[in-house]
């Protein structure tokens, strides 16, 4: 219970503290009294001074709009809210503790200059050092604060005195470096000495100039890093000092011999520091900096190995028991000159070494690449500790090789690194491998949350705009990823091609939009993928009740939908212009003559002699060249659809009329080329049936023959799945929102593959890219840490708990509890913090009898439906129990 608002936040991450630009948005969760709407009062502190205390308007605690001045740099605020009476002046509940946070430096006031190292000579991509820019300065006794602004072109780490700033790894983080930086406020006030102090940055490659992707291409954002920092210092008697980057720093090589965010770190502990040159002043071009909304990468969980096993002279395998994205750190280095290598991967092979072959890339007749996470260290026998800083690999399984030293199994600990979301959603159930494909999951997900939303943390480390698509409803379920989310859309905006099209991934190190005539920029523009740029916003909105969310991605949006339906009327695909010179009047709205990636990753079939056929690999023409209409103008519906609704939030009438008008075409053209009279679709495969059937494209009258048609595909393969990457994560909801939960169960609890037991039947601890990612023999195949098909665990949260927002509601201010109960799991619970509070479910069957326990947070109506339809309501705020008899559950 809170009798005063609580969980007072702005929209703006930072490390230790946080920290905002100008005028950050204010929200907070109100108070267990305000059943009823209700004003708040806010009171602000700006360094101490307080600001003229404001009164919301009524209801209104989230993304309150800065309601004061806008902040100068560095300012510390502190602010609070209260709940107010009816009058709007009488209070109502007490004040809430008080938060705090800081504004940065902000753009108009950086006056450090951009530094880089005087490299001698080129190593290329992913053998370059990393190097120590660094500067010493007075400071007199006195100090009350200090104060360390920095950011860079590269990857750094910052040091006052060799003390570390900041807890954040891999800083400043990804972003498309041509239109955005972020930078980090760090407290360094303990580590400033009254005397001399030293301050360096250690700066390598990272993002900005590393290596990109399978094929290990190089990044193009800049040819030269750099780094730009200033130290604020305020003294007991307010006087100011500040310390900049600036042409009387120097640089030099640091230990750190080799450093690449993808291939690994090599650190020689014997090497001193290097011979000191003056750094280069000004030779890099940057953005403004801003402050990223995003909180910060961080190492969360330190695993010690679960076993250390010897399998040759100076060869040891150390298993963690769980594939993560992080890094080793080794105490135990040996003496002085002893070399270790580090190895990492996700799977052993029949000799129980590590194998990594089937992370290598490879390209139709081109020979393949070897994957490589490799780090390397030497000792100086002084007692140093290994942690490799500068890079970050995917893995389960470390393999360590050193010759003429032993190794203490102690010493090996992974630290499990990735961006620190904020969990926000629970789930348990009377079924234990329910339980562990939720955990595994989750583990996925937050493996690939790494800054931006990668699709694997080893072969490619790409934020995939499909991937994060399919995803981010369920991500919105399991952790707060507004923050996250707003971050990595501005790189999706920023690498937006000018016609219109949306990357395939962002950040785009290969910056295709600079490059419209290569190969990859032919297969920009697929459906499924750029549709994220108007999907992942929308799911943002419904879950948090951002506004503002929807208005900054507005243009891209629109830019987006218009290059498609643009496409959709000027291009055809080759089998309509065989079947008609002329295009049929409905064609101007299918969009089938432009590249589209399909369904992916669907369960790959069987060749007669038992091998598995990939048609991408085997046939690529035929498959670059195959119809994929279909699902191309599926995802045009719900774009254009879904823009209609976008323009509606934000006050744009004529446009919402104008999008939603154009929805219906497009839906009408879709029914007319691929469905017919009975119910089917032209493909007619599962994954065809859910994206139509989800996607709302069939006629309420062909719904039941389309469902019954998905079943029968279903039996046909035995009772396993048929869908991939577009299609999976709505298929169980499809099944039993039509009356098939039977179904929708016996497929959850599938264990011959393609399933998802099947994986945990195969010891993964992450989701796999292939339904097959470790077949019968013990081969891996492609990447054992993908999380799209994870996409599943929404519908524990969302049917077998049965918690889900009613249609139309925002910001969970109105839910329902509908659970599909199935004799193999008699209970379920769960959580869900939003925006209102914390939603509290729990349900059981006692034979034929069904309880449902509610918790309501304030300001919020709910409602309950019982498998036979019976529904109670409304439901306000407070705790709920009912009982309903309700048949054998199934």
């Amino acid at each position: 219970m809170h009798n005063a608002p609580y969980d007072l936040s702005i929209d703006s991450g930072g490390d230790t503290f946080p920290v905002s630009g100008p005028a950050p948005r204010l929200s907070w969760k109100p108070p267990s009294d305000a059943a009823r709407p209700v004003a708040y009062g806010v009171e602000c502190t700006v360094d101490g001074e307080a600001r003229p205390a404001v009164t919301t308007a009524v209801g209104g605690h989230r993304f309150l709009p800065w309601p004061w001045a806008a902040l100068d740099s560095g300012r510390r605020v502190a602010w609070r809210v209260r709940a107010l009476g009816a009058d709007g002046e009488s209070p109502w509940s007490r004040w809430s503790r008080w938060h705090t946070f800081e504004s940065g430096l902000l753009a108009v006031d950086w006056r450090a200059r951009w530094i880089s190292p005087a490299e001698s000579g080129d190593r290329g991509y992913g053998r370059r050092p990393a190097y120590a820019l660094s500067a010493r300065f007075p400071v007199r006794a006195g100090v009350r604060s200090a104060r360390l602004y920095a950011t860079a072109l590269g990857l750094y780490e910052a040091y006052v005195n060799g003390e570390r700033a900041g807890t954040a790894e891999l800083t400043p983080g990804a972003t498309s470096y041509d239109r955005t930086l972020h930078a980090q406020a760090h407290d360094v006030t303990d580590a400033v000495v009254t005397g001399d102090n030293r301050i360096e940055i250690l700066l390598s490659d990272g993002w900005y100039r590393g290596q990109v992707g399978a094929f290990r291409q190089p990044a193009g954002w800049g040819t030269l890093p750099g780094a730009r920092a200033e130290l604020h210092l305020v003294h007991e008697d307010g006087t100011r000092q500040v310390v900049r980057t600036d042409g009387t720093w120097t640089s030099a090589e640091s230990a750190i011999t080799r450093a690449d965010l993808m291939d690994g770190q090599t650190t020689d502990f014997r090497v001193g520091p290097g011979a000191e040159r003056p750094v280069l002043v000004d030779r890099v071009e940057a953005p403004a900096i801003t402050w990223s909304p995003a909180p910060p990468v961080r190492v969360v969980e330190s695993r010690p190995a679960q076993s250390v096993r010897r399998i040759g002279d100076g060869l040891w395998i150390a298993d963690f028991g769980q594939n993560a994205s992080g890094r080793i750190t080794l105490s135990d280095l040996g003496p002085a000159g002893t070399r270790t290598v580090i190895d990492y991967g996700e799977h052993l092979g029949p000799d129980g070494d590590l194998t990594t072959a089937h992370l290598d890339a490879t390209r139709p007749g081109q020979a393949s690449i070897p994957f490589v996470q490799r780090d390397e260290v030497v000792s100086a026998g002084g007692g140093e500790t290994f942690e490799p800083r500068h890079t970050v690999h995917g893995f389960r399984y470390a393999r360590v090789r050193r010759d003429g030293a032993p190794l203490d199994p102690a010493s090996l600990v992974m630290r499990v690194i990735h961006s620190d979301l904020r969990r926000t959603g629970t789930f348990a159930c009377g079924h234990e491998d329910l339980n562990r494909l939720h955990e595994i999951a989750e583990w996925s997900f937050r493996g690939n949350a790494v800054d931006v939303p990668t699709d694997c943390p080893t072969r490619e480390r790409l934020a995939w705009t499909g991937d994060y698509q399919v995803f981010a409803p369920t991500a919105t379920r399991l952790y707060d990823v507004l923050g996250f989310s707003r971050k990595w859309l501005r790189s999706v905006r920023d690498d937006q091609l000018p016609d219109g099209r949306i990357a395939n991934f962002s950040p785009d190190g290969r910056r295709i939009k600079h490059h419209l005539d290569d190969q990859f920029a032919m297969m920009t523009g697929s459906a499924g993928w750029g549709d994220a740029v108007v999907a992942v916003p929308w799911e943002l909105y419904e879950s948090y009740g951002d506004r503002e969310v929807l208005a900054e991605n507005w243009e891209a949006m629109v830019r987006w939908v218009e290059w498609a339906l643009t496409t959709a009327r000027t291009l055809r695909h080759p089998s309509r212009t065989e079947r008609s010179a002329e295009p049929l009047p409905h064609e101007r709205y299918l969009w089938d003559g432009s590249f589209h990636w399909g369904e992916w990753t669907e369960p790959r079939v069987r060749a007669a002699d038992g091998s598995r056929v990939d048609p991408v690999k085997d046939d690529p023409v035929a498959w670059f060249l195959a119809d994929k209409g279909e699902i191309g103008t599926a995802f045009l519906y719900r774009s254009t659809a879904t823009l209609a609704h976008v323009a509606r939030v934000l006050d744009r009438t004529e446009d919402a009329d104008r999008y939603a008008e154009i929805a219906e075409r497009v839906r009408d053209a879709w029914r007319t080329e691929f469905l017919s009279p009975d119910g089917r679709t032209v493909g007619d495969t599962q994954a065809g049936y859910v994206r139509a059937l989800s996607l709302d494209l069939v006629p309420d009258a062909l719904r039941e023959a389309a469902a019954t048609r998905l079943v029968a595909l279903i039996r046909t393969a035995g009772t396993h799945l048929g869908t991939g990457f577009l299609a999976t994560g709505d298929l169980l909801p499809v099944l039993a929102d039509t009356g098939h939960s039977d179904v929708a169960y016996e497929l959850l609890l599938q264990r011959t593959a393609p399933s998802w037991l099947y994986m945990l039947d195969r010891g993964a601890t992450t989701i796999w890219e292939d339904w097959e990612g470790i077949d019968d023999k013990g081969t891996a195949h492609d990447s054992l840490n993908h999380y799209s098909k994870g996409a599943v665990v929404r519908f524990l949260h969302t049917h077998v708990l049965g918690l889900r927002q009613t249609p139309g509601s925002v910001a969970w201010e109105s839910f329902e509890v509908a659970p599909v109960p199935h004799p193999s799991v008699p209970w379920a619970r769960g959580t869900h913090e939003s925006p209102q509070g914390t939603i509290a479910v729990e349900w059981r069957t006692t034979g034929d009898l069904l309880t449902i326990t509610l918790d309501v947070p304030p300001a919020t109506t709910a409602r309950v439906v019982f498998p036979d339809g019976t529904t109670v309501e409304p439901l306000p705020y407070g705790r709920f129990i009912a009982s309903r008899r309700v048949g054998k559950a199934g």
